[in-house]
Order: structure tokens, then sequence, then C-alpha cells
């Protein structure tokens, strides 16, 4: 770039004259060639395919365990008066990252069912239910209330296990089965 003679120095410069100078020899500046450009993109990898950043985001999810706050079946019937039946519908209440999870394993012509809503931030998330010592189980989405349900349960001790957010809850050891009073 050939120096200009009717340029004041700096010191002497208003900012507006100053930014002007600047903004004509950015104009005049080469491109970087192409060769360059290639080279300098090149020192850094690529970035992952979106399937294998799902993969890694489990690791980025914040492990919770949940706490049991209210068992129906672990109240003493005296406790409860007048209004205590001997209902087999199971109600588990538990808190755990600012959420309240609502529970109830409920009795069917197949099995058990669990119901529950989860009170808390409004997300998606998705349900897991898995019988102890054993793999995957089975797996229910939260809807818009976030509210979900399981069909089908046999008895046992299952883990629940809550997906929302960067968080996954677990809750405690939950046994499905017929009441014990």
């Amino acid at each position: 770039m050939p120096l200009r003679c009717d340029m004041k120095p700096i010191d002497q410069q208003t900012d507006a004259e100053l930014l002007r100078e600047l903004r004509s020899a950015v104009r005049e500046l080469p491109d970087v060639p192409e060769a360059l450009q290639r080279a300098a993109v090149g020192l850094w990898p690529a970035t992952a395919p979106l399937a294998s950043l799902y993969d890694s985001a489990g690791a980025l999810l914040r492990h919770v365990l949940a706490e049991l706050s209210f068992d129906s079946w672990a109240t003493p019937v005296s406790a409860l008066g007048m209004r205590s039946l001997n209902s087999p519908t199971r109600h588990l209440l538990f808190s755990a990252a600012g959420r309240d999870i609502d529970l109830r394993v409920v009795p069917g012509t197949d099995g058990f069912a669990l119901a529950g809503q989860i009170l808390g931030p409004d997300e998606a998330g998705t349900v897991e239910l898995a019988a102890e010592g054993h793999g995957p189980g089975q797996h229910a989405t939260l809807d818009a209330l976030g509210e979900f349900r399981i069909e089908r349960v046999v008895a046992g001790t299952y883990t629940v296990t809550l997906r929302m957010g960067g968080d996954e809850i677990v809750l405690p050891s939950i046994d499905v089965g017929p009441a014990r009073r």
C-alpha cells in the first residue's frame, strides 16, 4: 500500500478521522490465499456428527437421587383416622431437583400400572422402569402436563429413572405387588 502524504500523526487525529483511515486501510488489505485458509481450517478437527453429540450428551446429565417424602403403605392406619380405607393403590411422593414426583401403583387385570406426574419446571422428558438386576425395561414419555403411565407391570422390585432437561433423577427402589399390611 503506498504511503499517503496527507495523513496526520495518530495523536493529532480525531476519532472520526482515525476510524475513516482504518476502514480505508482494511478495504485495501489483500484476501488470505485460499491455500492458507484451508491449512488454517485443517488445524482443528471436524465437528462430530449430530448422532455422536447425542451419545455424549448423556455424560452431561446431572445424576440426582430422589427422596421419598410420602408412602401411603407406610402410614399407620390410626394416623389416617376415619378416612383410612384399605386401598390397593399405593401412592408415593418423591422430591428431587426442585420437582415433586407423584407416583401411583395401581393394580389391574393384567398386573399393575405405574401412573405419575412430575410437578415442577415444564420440561419434556422420559421415564424408564427397570426391574432390578435386569436390563432396560419399559419407557414412557411425559405428556404436556408432565404425566406418564406404564401398563402391564408384573410384581417385583423396580428402579424408576426420569430424564428431563439436564437431570437424570433416580427414585429409590419401589416394590410393586400386593399391599403389605
